[in-house]
């Protein structure tokens, strides 16, 4: 069934082995800080962002403007609209599942954001067949997915009856600890007694309490808009008027559900076999990409 309630974001398919799950793409999350935006207190007019010349402090015009990455110290590689175009990866709408791994192996710093994936179509029953496997197997899915033009690295994993998709970070955007000063993990070389772990441990267990992430509120927020609302219900607003902004459009395509393929994808092995190929051009997912555009696409991303 389809979620209703949160706007979807692409809807394309799950690929695993010959199988292809049809599911739409939800953002897991809201934002709910505070947005502070600029305004001109002579007219109340909102003020945007100029393209400023550091140099010389003017305004520089769209078509004067060139995309360039930096080198080296004072040099930079200018790169033209079309050789980027060339390199950004191909959108094929697929959650492609690489391999799975135990959650546990991932270490925290490599989650970033997550997303809830709900089947559409006759996806329903591929779907479950899935997320019970991830929980009877205790893995989760290590896949590659493009969103907006950007290739990501996402984990796909179970959450009660929902599965999610949590965008990862690269390898290279993690900074390694070996740089921090850390004390040692072993007990006798961080000099920890016995009775100092059983005393923090018995106050941890004091203090534990049932997960309820409605007790935490981020007070500043709560703090502001108590006082937004009071300068509104005494009347002291101004009225700004925005510029109107044309809604992007979501892109779709529709996906072939391919339950039965399950004991040929256990025959073949991997999605990489000449059958797998076959099967996902005919579900209009195209081709993978080539190891030098995948090297593009880290080093981009990175």
């Amino acid at each position: 069934m389809e979620t209703s309630t949160s706007r979807v974001i692409w809807k394309g398919a799950i690929s695993f082995g010959l199988v292809h799950i049809p599911v739409a793409l939800h953002s897991a999350t809201s934002e709910s800080g505070l947005d502070f935006d600029w305004l001109d207190k002579r007219t109340m007019n909102p003020i945007g962002y100029k393209r400023v010349n550091k140099k010389t402090g003017k305004e520089v015009e769209k078509e004067n403007i060139i995309k360039g990455i930096s080198y080296d110290e004072g040099h930079y590689v200018v790169l033209t609209e079309d050789e980027i175009k060339a390199a950004l990866p191909k959108s094929t709408q697929t959650i492609e599942i690489e391999s799975f791994v135990s959650a546990a192996e991932i270490p925290l710093a490599f989650f970033e954001r997550p997303y809830y994936l709900a089947p559409i179509g006759k996806g329903d029953k591929v779907y479950a067949l899935l997320r019970e496997a991830l929980v009877k197997s205790q893995r989760v899915g290590i896949a590659r997915v493009v969103i907006q033009t950007k290739q990501h690295l996402a984990a796909l994993m179970p959450d009660g009856p929902a599965l999610v998709l949590i965008l990862l970070r690269w390898a290279s955007e993690i900074r390694s600890i070996d740089e921090l000063n850390l004390p040692s993990s072993a007990t006798k070389s961080a000099k920890l007694t016995t009775p100092e772990l059983s005393m923090a441990t018995q106050l941890i267990e004091d203090m534990s309490a049932p997960w309820k992430p409605e007790r935490f509120k981020d007070e500043f927020a709560v703090e502001v808009m108590a006082l937004v609302k009071k300068k509104a219900k005494a009347g002291q607003t101004e009225f700004v008027s925005q510029p109107e902004v044309e809604p992007g459009n979501t892109r779709t395509t529709d996906i072939i559900d391919l339950t039965a393929l399950l004991q040929r994808s256990l025959r073949g092995g991997t999605t990489k076999s000449s059958t797998a190929g076959k099967t996902r051009s005919t579900g209009s997912h195209g081709a993978k990409q080539t190891s030098k555009s995948k090297a593009a696409s880290r080093r981009r991303s990175a």
